[in-house]
């Protein structure tokens, strides 16, 4: 069994990204920018948040977080939206999810230029990635990819299960698993709460990502002898063990099911790391005009 080490593996592409940005700038250009709004106090978009500013800060690129409080309306919300997209000095922007029950996320989502969306939620993004042309990839799937091409899994004629069908994750990553490329030109089969034989699915996969938001759902018996397991679950549940009072945890059964496995991700340290990187790279190409012009 081959751990997957995101953390080590996002450290090196944002060290990668940072000396790619050294460069433009000894060319004379600006940095990328990137730009986060960020409404209310949740706990989890605060950590998420700081720790793209944080990325920001080491890939050398300019950041800049704009508040709300979770009163804010959606009017204002896309007062400033369109601010950031009519505002050149910013190549891409973010606005963290989830939002307050009053605002419309997909309404939101829809109004960034899709030039900007380096999150990749964009119908325009999303929708040149499904058939293959050049767009922002959602950060998520992106970082999944990434991790599996810089450990050599093969992907080529296999079979993938993705559990989960979201529109952030399990249907853009089948997207890409199933494209003529490496990682890529897979079988792939999406299985989701609806689903009435995910465990016989499982059981006759190469490769397996949970994405479905259910802690330990993935058990050692779904699993066979060899098989390849991505957990992109990260779900806080209560610990005595932390100061904090709880521990992330993710959809696999991990000390059950890492010894069948060739290759597994843990939780935390695994797609994590890599769905912030990704966002990284998405900034880059922005900020270098790489996909847009």
């Amino acid at each position: 069994m081959q751990l997957i080490d995101g953390k080590a593996v996002s450290e090196q592409i944002k060290k990668e990204i940072a000396e790619e940005v050294a460069l433009m700038v000894a060319h004379g250009k600006r940095a990328p920018h990137l730009a986060a709004i960020l409404v209310g106090h949740d706990g989890g978009s605060e950590t998420y948040v700081a720790n793209k500013v944080k990325a920001c800060g080491v890939c050398g690129f300019k950041s800049t977080l704009i508040r709300f409080e979770d009163t804010v309306t959606e009017v204002e919300l896309l007062e400033a939206i369109d601010g950031l997209n009519k505002d050149d000095s910013v190549d891409g922007f973010i606005v963290q999810l989830p939002l307050p029950k009053h605002i419309d996320e997909q309404k939101i989502i829809e109004a960034i230029d899709y030039r900007k969306d380096v999150d990749g939620f964009h119908p325009i993004n999303v929708g040149r990635a499904s058939i293959g042309l050049p767009a922002f990839l959602s950060a998520t799937p992106a970082g999944i990819i990434e991790l599996l091409r810089r450990y050599n899994v093969e992907t080529r004629g296999k079979h993938v299960v993705v559990i989960g069908r979201s529109n952030i994750v399990g249907k853009p990553l089948a997207n890409l698993l199933m494209r003529k490329d490496y990682p890529g030109d897979a079988t792939v089969t999406v299985v989701h709460s609806r689903s009435t034989d995910i465990r016989e699915q499982c059981l006759s996969a190469d490769i397996i990502v949970c994405a479905l938001g259910k802690p330990h759902f993935l058990t050692a018996d779904m699993v066979r002898e060899g098989a390849a397991v991505i957990d992109v679950g990260t779900t806080r549940v209560p610990s005595t063990l932390t100061k904090s009072g709880f521990k992330l945890t993710g959809d696999v059964d991990f000390d059950n099911v890492a010894p069948k496995c060739s290759f597994i991700t843990p939780v935390p340290g695994g797609v994590g790391p890599m769905t912030i990187v990704s966002l990284m790279k998405n900034t880059l190409l922005a900020g270098s005009k790489a996909i847009y012009k």
